[in-house]
């Protein structure tokens, strides 16, 4: 039996992308497609939610498929901490809805930001500087903010990063203590570097979207996770651990006679 799906935002970029991931799967059915003048009462009836609309709307999307019982994966950006802390909230007194957040379906940049994180505690000076295409509307993107906020609790024994002259606008925008420098310009799609300073060396941790075919992985494990989830996950990273099977134990050995 095929899972229902209802986009949100479905004439921009990722919602197409997204519709033509589930319209080639045989494991979901596009129920239905919402643009900007559709009621949200159109996805009634689906099993889950793609919500992939902008971060002014992306609140009301969730709030009004969970409480209609619709499990939603988000791919909107600008969900802050503020913000999954108070869905959080909302999602503890809905025990079988479950909501899935994911600022980047990418599995390199999930990575990347996991070699980010192991590496934090062992520098004192960390900046981030992310690009992407001109119509993105906000900066930092979510990545980069996640990315900055998983930095900050590694090295939440260690303090704040050393980050000289914040209170000048060219300095960025601070998350856990790091300035994130954005840049939105023609030519690009999605890149973000991440760069450690310490004594006599430089750490650059890169990763860059050449095509928005390197969505497609994340997305489909995302989609098979949603169905599932109860309660509230945010990032991919989670969504791939939840989805990694355990090892199974060695057999142990038979005595040698």
């Amino acid at each position: 039996m095929t899972t229902k799906v209802a986009v949100i935002g479905a004439t921009g970029k990722m919602g197409q992308l997204v519709s033509r991931i589930v319209e080639a799967s045989d494991e979901f059915e596009l129920f239905a497609q919402l643009d900007s003048k559709a009621e949200l009462s159109e996805m009634l009836g689906a099993d889950v939610a793609v919500d992939v609309t902008l971060p002014a709307v992306s609140q009301s999307v969730v709030e009004f498929a969970a409480g209609h019982g619709i499990n939603v994966l988000v791919g909107t950006s600008g969900w802050s901490g503020e913000r999954i802390a108070q869905l959080e909230l909302v999602m503890a007194g809905n025990p079988v809805g479950g909501v899935v957040i994911v600022p980047n379906f990418s599995i390199g940049s999930i990575l990347a930001t996991r070699f980010a994180a192991i590496a934090a505690p062992y520098f004192d000076s960390i900046e981030i500087v992310e690009a992407h295409q001109a119509t993105k509307v906000d900066s930092p993107s979510g990545t980069a903010v996640r990315t900055a906020e998983l930095m900050g609790e590694a090295r939440s024994s260690l303090g704040p990063v050393v980050a000289p002259h914040v209170d000048q606008r060219a300095r960025g925008e601070q998350v856990s203590s790091i300035p994130i420098h954005s840049l939105r310009m023609a030519g690009l799609l999605a890149r973000q570097e991440v760069i450690l300073g310490g004594t006599g060396e430089l750490l650059t941790i890169k990763h860059e979207i050449l095509d928005p075919n390197a969505y497609e992985a994340g997305i489909l494990l995302a989609l098979r996770a949603v169905r599932s989830t109860r309660g509230l996950v945010v990032g991919l990273d989670q969504v791939m651990d939840l989805a990694a099977p355990e090892a199974s134990p060695e057999p142990e050995s038979e005595p040698v006679e």
